[in-house]
């Protein structure tokens, strides 16, 4: 699969990044969110370094939006690296109360060592980091149980940190969407823009529609499922076997829409997106095969 060269990083992104860093010293726990689709793409390449000696929290959001396969064997692969991922979709409320109660338990020890000192204890500062449009937003505001920040489903909505208070426990760090300045690896790349977990500003839509087109096929073929060429399959009453992406593409155009690339392409990437296509995951756990 050839992939589209995607290039991104926006000025108001990295000025907030420099601004997280500048808060972190402030922070007691970090709320790591990633897209379920995608794990391993939307894991922040220098996560690591931010988080050093402090407690986190993996969250998996937009867990409506993969197989329950996809979830179980994600589950048990964090597991095995030591990790907890807790799994939520944060437009419906499922996980919240979970990741609440854990950002309270990593914060904890903070409050011990506090009260060791003899002082008084606080709420657990937390701040919440991950690639654009992955649900940090929506994320808060249920854990708010109240629309306090901006929400919506497109990358760069957030702009600014910003501090919110969840409860007399917790006070969370509402941070913009991080990106790496450069990511060498173009396959996650391409899967970040599938996912619209960055500006479209970044790549060419028809392209990436292709080569959409043409992982579902690998991912088909790498772990043994038909449900990605079932999906495309019953959306689009074209089957994609035998056919490129470019090919799937130009007759969808063809069929559908007056042999227009640009809407047909937009109409794929959308209803991924959407979940019009049903759950599809676009990643699985190293050397993981589902059964169907």
């Amino acid at each position: 699969m050839s992939t589209p060269e995607i290039q991104w990083y926006p000025g108001h992104i990295a000025k907030a990044e420099r601004a997280l860093a500048n808060q972190l010293s402030r922070v007691d726990v970090i709320l790591e969110v990633r897209d379920a689709r995608i794990p391993l793409a939307t894991r922040y390449p220098g996560m690591d370094q931010w988080i050093g000696e402090k407690a986190s929290v993996l969250i998996l959001n937009r867990v409506d939006m993969i197989t329950t396969e996809a979830k179980t064997a994600w589950d048990a692969w964090f597991r095995a690296q030591g990790e907890v991922p807790y799994f939520t979709n944060a437009q419906h409320g499922q996980g919240i109360n979970a990741v609440t109660k854990a950002a309270q338990t990593a914060g904890a020890a903070m409050n011990q060592r506090r009260q060791n000192r003899g002082m008084l204890p606080r709420p657990v500062r937390a701040v919440v980091i991950g690639f654009p449009n992955v649900g940090k937003s929506a994320l808060i505001n249920r854990l708010l149980k109240r629309k306090a920040v901006a929400s919506a489903r497109r990358a760069g909505v957030t702009r600014q940190l910003r501090w919110v208070r969840i409860s007399g426990d917790l006070d969370l760090l509402d941070a913009p969407g991080v990106i790496p300045s450069h990511l060498n690896d173009q396959q996650a790349a391409l899967k970040l823009a599938i996912c619209d977990d960055i500006g479209e500003a970044a790549y060419d839509t028809q392209r990436v529609a292709a080569a959409f087109i043409d992982l579902l096929q690998s991912l088909q073929e790498q772990q043994g499922l038909t449900l990605y060429s079932q999906a495309l399959c019953d959306r689009y009453s074209l089957a994609p076997e035998d056919l490129t992406g470019e090919s799937f593409l130009a007759l969808l155009a063809e069929k559908s829409f007056q042999e227009d690339a640009e809407r047909a392409a937009r109409r794929i990437l959308d209803d991924f997106r959407t979940g019009a296509l049903g759950p599809l995951p676009l990643e699985w756990p190293p050397s993981s095969v589902p059964s169907e």
